[in-house]
């Protein structure tokens, strides 16, 4: 399904050059969108022949994709001409466009409906942050992050997409918020001693490796805290998350701005010694 976030005849194929290992790593071990894997692999093939710089970066950047990369271009038509590049271009940005509109942070919140459609009172609601320490993992562009700041003694955004990093660095910057740290770290590693935040908090993150994410976010929250997942509105109806569920999460049901399903979820972690 498409996510409507961005317009890929807006962005250029250099998009990729901003690209982090993780997200290289992903989009070839995926090797196709919307179960479209020959086509996919044609037009990622056509387009890094037209740009070798791009090749170059995604090789060397992501080593263990090396041979992928080297494959795909060996495999492509090689008389391809402007208009089919660009066609390859759109089609590949397109494929993965939640990274693309990662590489304009400043546009998102017009862009993606989880944060255009949201309200911070939402997060509010699931727990009290005030004076708390709170960790938002994936942290985007910060939409967790800035309201959680409102109420917490501090919020640290752990996001390992460096474009997004920058741009809540320069928004911490520019308003003087002088109670939130950005740091990089994924999900499944984040940068933190054992028993660390009150709150652990994040939306559209967990689901890819339930239990590793789970085990992690519950090693950096200290008994007695909270796990929060906030995936923000939706122009979609969601489902009910029955893993989440199934690993001890409350689902916390709302009808969103654009009248569609929502579920939130919390957990309260307790360890023994």
């Amino acid at each position: 399904m498409s996510l409507n976030w961005i317009n890929p005849e807006e962005y250029s194929f250099n998009s990729f050059l901003l690209m982090e290992r993780f997200q290289i790593r992903l989009m070839m071990e995926s090797g196709g969108w919307r179960n479209d894997n020959a086509e996919w692999k044609r037009g990622m093939g056509i387009a890094l022949n037209a740009h070798p710089a791009v090749a170059w970066y995604l090789s060397r950047r992501c080593p263990e994709c090396a041979s992928v990369v080297a494959e795909l271009m060996s495999n492509a038509p090689k008389a391809a001409g402007a208009e089919q590049v660009r066609a390859a271009e759109v089609y590949a940005l397109r494929s993965v466009e939640d990274f693309t509109v990662y590489t304009t942070p400043e546009i998102m919140a017009e862009k993606c409906d989880f944060i255009r459609g949201w309200r911070k009172d939402r997060l509010f609601a699931l727990a009290d942050l005030t004076g708390k320490t709170v960790l938002d993992a994936g942290a985007g562009s910060g939409r967790l992050t800035f309201a959680a700041a409102e109420k917490a003694a501090w919020v640290y955004a752990s996001e390992p997409v460096g474009t997004l990093r920058e741009f809540m660095r320069e928004k911490i910057a520019k308003e003087s918020i002088g109670n939130v740290r950005v740091l990089d770290g994924l999900v499944t590693a984040l940068p933190f001693p054992d028993d660390t935040f009150d709150i652990v908090m994040s939306g559209h993150v967990v689901g890819d490796d339930y239990d590793n994410e789970i085990a992690e976010l519950t090693r950096v929250c200290r008994s007695g805290g909270w796990l929060l997942d906030c995936p923000g509105d939706s122009e979609h109806d969601m489902k009910l998350d029955d893993t989440l569920v199934s690993l001890g999460f409350e689902p916390i049901y709302y009808t969103g701005s654009f009248s569609c399903d929502v579920y939130c979820y919390r957990k309260q972690v307790w360890k023994g010694k």
